[in-house]
């Protein structure tokens, strides 16, 4: 297969002084000048093109199988962060107000014990916060794979023996499982304790979460404390941190009490992100988990991408049950709509796109969609018009009334809501790097 047509980009890793930075992604065009080739030979051709740099290279190919319709979605998104980056044309990114949070985190960062790097588990290495850099030593810095309520579970447990591999302490938790975060909080007592032994001066260990944002931070500084006070009984008015699903909620750096016996205090921080951010791909991911607001990149291109995703993935398959059960669904909604009771409940029901009966409406025509398309997706022509098909089906299966762009925009609003809510599937869309 030419290698042009079955990847648009992958990653690669740099070992320098000891730190692995991402450092490129090739371009097609580098792909589509190898044309056919091995992995050894695409490669070689990277090395040569960085030769100026002395590299280790850890290579990771892309799990599915990226045409070029997909990296033309890519593109445009990546195109759309970094036009904003360039103009400095956001309200939100990179303001004053982060770069203030970002030199706030640097400076704290001698004081504290430990350092907790909150990523997302949906994309563990492109989620890195890049501006900690060489900061702090790896023996201080403890990988929180957040979220993984919302990754694959079957990639997990890669990724956590990866980064051990690395000699990296990881961990993953769901901020919103009250056992997986009690698990977590003696995990974070032990190290405490082993610190304590070494003769740590004072009795008190501070931590400190940071991250890119909307990784959960905050949710995960507020569960901590939460469990912390339930399990040491402590009385008095509890504090929270403030939590949003849009990036940059979190303004302030706020501390909360998370253990007693030694005493454990956590920093929540802002989320911050580098001045400006290179690869299209890179953008693209950090767009999809919602680390950058939609109104940078468009919500109907990000929609688009997403289900380019998913047309690529073998997740759909799982809904198949969902089309066997269409015509019993149906009556029952049938006797539902005749019902002179429920007139008023139906209309907000129905509107509603969280409800099962939408959701497994939606999981329907996307299953429908992709296993009838008898077209080739890792050609760009097809895999466009498969979206174009699922878009158009998909908003009779929200219920939108509205047609033209509006009806568009609103489609793609409550697609995006399912899919970062783990309820049209779970992804890993980085792919464990590989020593070439």
């Amino acid at each position: 297969m030419d290698l042009g047509r079955k990847l648009s980009h992958f990653s690669i890793y740099a070992c320098f002084n000891g730190h692995r930075m991402a450092t490129a992604t090739v371009v097609p065009t580098l792909i589509s000048r190898e044309g056919r080739g091995s992995r050894r030979s695409l490669c070689t051709l990277v090395q040569n093109e960085l030769h100026d740099v002395k590299l280790i290279l850890l290579v990771s190919f892309k799990g599915l199988v990226i045409s070029t319709a997909t990296r033309s979605i890519v593109q445009k998104l990546g195109s759309a962060v970094k036009e904003v980056a360039r103009t400095k044309g956001s309200s939100w990114w990179h303001t004053p107000h982060m770069a203030a949070a970002s030199l706030a985190i640097a400076e704290r960062i001698p004081l504290v014990d430990f350092v907790l790097e909150v990523r997302d588990s949906r994309i563990p290495l492109s989620s890195e916060c890049s501006q900690l850099g060489d900061l702090l030593s790896s023996s201080r810095r403890i990988i929180v794979l957040n979220k993984i309520d919302l990754a694959k579970q079957s990639a997990m447990k890669e990724w956590t023996e990866y980064f051990n591999q690395e000699r990296s302490l990881a961990f993953g938790v769901n901020a919103h499982n009250k056992e997986n975060i009690r698990e977590f909080l003696n995990f974070l007592q032990a190290r405490a304790r082993e610190l304590l032994k070494t003769g740590h001066s004072g009795e008190t260990i501070i931590l400190m979460l940071v991250g890119i944002p909307n990784v959960g931070k905050s949710a995960l500084a507020n569960a901590l404390h939460q469990v912390g006070r339930i399990s040491t009984l402590e009385k008095g008015k509890s504090k929270h941190a403030s939590v949003s699903p849009q990036p940059g909620e979190t303004k302030n750096i706020s501390s909360l009490k998370i253990a007693s016996h030694p005493n454990i205090y956590v920093l929540d921080t802002p989320g911050i992100l580098p001045p400006e951010i290179f690869g299209d791909e890179l953008c693209s991911k950090l767009a999809c988990i919602g680390a950058i607001r939609d109104c940078i990149v468009g919500k109907n291109d990000l929609a688009h991408y997403f289900l380019a995703v998913l047309n690529l993935s073998q997740e759909y398959k799982k809904w198949s049950k969902f089309s066997a059960m269409e015509n019993v669904r149906s009556s029952i909604y049938q006797e539902e709509e005749l019902s002179e009771s429920s007139h008023m409940d139906k209309r907000q029901y129905a509107t509603d796109h969280t409800q099962d009966f939408i959701v497994n409406d939606v999981r329907r025509t996307l299953f429908e969609a992709v296993s009838t398309f008898s077209g080739d997706l890792e050609n760009d022509k097809y895999l466009e018009q498969l979206i174009e098909v699922e878009s158009r089906m998909l908003r009779n299966a929200f219920r939108i009334t509205q047609s033209g762009a509006d009806g568009h925009t609103k489609f793609a609003i409550k697609l995006l809501d399912l899919c970062r809510t783990g309820r049209l599937g779970h992804y890993v869309l980085d792919d464990i790097p590989r020593i070439s």
